[in-house]
């Protein structure tokens, strides 16, 4: 299952690049642009830049963040991917005015690129991690309860009020529908009032709750700690979680024992077992092939 894993998310990766509509408006090391993309060691941050525009989900930004998720994935140097913002708004979802503008063609595609977009979060093989410091709505919303991780501070709300504006969130209640439970997402739905933080922490759409003077440093705590880890162990086992999910419990099983499986023939589980009972820091190698038989 390993190497199927691995084939399968680089396979994933090289299909959504593929199909990526044009070139990414994305910045790297503080440039301009919708998005900037910033990397230190294993640690890649993704930042949404169009705060005049409330980070709106366009056409564009859609297209650059997803150029920023799928950027050199094969590098095993990069660990763990997060998501933020600039401005007072996380993100308010997609862009009304461009979709009321733009005739159907456009809208299928704007909406198949957000759930490409949406899809490959899970699908590649670093944890992705949203550190929200706002108002995440509709689209906004969905991308946070897409990520792996989400960290939040007190002020931050939620909502998919587009049933207010006669757009009711179908798209976002995928995403949504599968973080927290059914009348959650329904009430949030049906009403499009937000609920706070601390709420979506209850709920599960949120993994911390934590002060905004400390947001970032407790995002970065949780993205070192990932770090500190073995790249394939982790990719192997986000594959595998994510893959049973989507089973009956008999076959999650048979899913996720083949996986401790292929994990235990992995060079990093060796070494990672052979270091424990020798009591000494694992060395890893972050190789992603089984070692010879």
């Amino acid at each position: 299952m390993l190497r199927r894993a691995g084939a399968l998310l680089r396979g994933e990766a090289r299909r959504v690049l593929r199909a990526s509509p044009g070139p990414s408006r994305a910045g790297s090391g503080g440039g301009g642009g919708l998005t900037l993309r910033v990397q230190h060691g294993g640690i890649r941050k993704i930042i949404l830049n169009n705060p005049q525009k409330r980070n709106a989900l366009s056409f564009a930004m859609l297209q650059s963040l997803q150029c920023d998720l799928l950027h050199d994935l094969e590098n095993r140097k990069l660990r763990v991917i997060i998501i933020s913002a600039e401005g007072p708004v996380f993100s308010s979802g997609h862009d009304l005015k461009e979709l009321a503008s733009q005739g159907m063609e456009h809208q299928t595609r704007m909406f198949s690129t957000c759930a490409e977009v949406m899809t490959s979060i899970q699908e590649i093989p670093v944890p992705v991690i949203a550190m929200v410091d706002g108002l995440a709505t509709a689209a906004g919303c969905q991308l946070v309860a897409s990520c792996d991780l989400a960290v939040a501070s007190p002020r931050s709300r939620f909502a998919t009020p587009g049933v207010n504006v006669g757009l009711f969130c179908s798209t976002p209640a995928v995403a949504l529908g599968r973080t927290v439970p059914g009348k959650v997402a329904l009430e949030m739905l049906f009403t499009g009032e937000p609920i706070s933080a601390q709420d979506a922490l209850l709920h599960g759409l949120l993994s911390k709750v934590v002060p905004e003077e400390k947001l970032e440093e407790e995002t970065m705590n949780i993205a070192e700690r990932i770090c500190s880890t073995s790249r394939p162990v982790v990719a192997l086992g986000k594959a595998i979680y994510y893959k049973q999910m989507a089973e009956d419990v008999a076959s999650a099983y048979r899913t996720a024992s083949q996986g401790m499986v292929d994990n235990l023939a992995l060079k990093d589980g060796r070494e990672g077992i052979e270091a424990f009972f020798q009591k000494r820091k694992p060395l890893w190698s972050h190789n992603l092939d089984s070692p010879p038989k």
